[in-house]
């Protein structure tokens, strides 16, 4: 299994995540953000997926603000989107908490994301590939919803990962050419 985290402050950023994700990015991808707009801090997903939305992101994108997959929707989603999808290639974007000195870190892995594990949820596995950005520590006892996240945070890691996403998605069409 392979995996590069990278901080959303470090130059060239989104150009590691690309790198990464180019050899993974196909016209036969499709794009699976989750979480919630009710929640600050598991907004990240869906946040992801409406920006690469309205950058008119050539490949399908699931998991918006507008319309989010979470932890009460997540099985019902999945079923549609794979019948509607059924050889796809899938990246998995997520919100999750983890070591204090990670916050702002994003990964970017050759392995699916395991929503709701770091709230003792234990939910359906997404994605061939994932990236997940850390947004708090997982030292607290507290979910989510009752820290204190910053949206800056969260919209800052956002764009970093759409950059990585759309340039990997163009590095791919690339290479293809050759």
């Amino acid at each position: 299994m392979n995996k590069i985290k990278v901080h959303y402050k470090t130059s060239l950023a989104y150009y590691e995540i690309s790198y990464f994700l180019k050899n993974h990015i196909t016209e036969n991808t499709i794009i699976i953000c989750i979480g919630t707009d009710k929640c600050i801090g598991d907004c990240l997903g869906p946040l992801v997926g409406s920006m690469l939305k309205d950058k008119f992101f050539p490949l399908p994108v699931f998991g918006t603000i507008t319309e989010p997959i979470h932890a009460l929707n997540l099985d019902e989603k999945l079923a549609e989107i794979t019948s509607r999808y059924p050889n796809s290639y899938v990246i998995g974007i997520d919100a999750c908490l983890g070591d204090p000195k990670s916050i702002g870190e994003i990964h970017t892995r050759d392995y699916p994301i395991h929503p709701g594990k770091g709230v003792g949820k234990t939910l359906p596995d997404v994605g061939d590939v994932s990236i997940i950005g850390v947004v708090d520590s997982s030292d607290n006892s507290e979910l989510f919803s009752n820290r204190a996240i910053r949206l800056n945070l969260i919209m800052e890691m956002s764009k970093v990962i759409v950059d990585g996403i759309i340039h990997s998605y163009y590095l791919n069409k690339t290479y293809e050419r050759k």
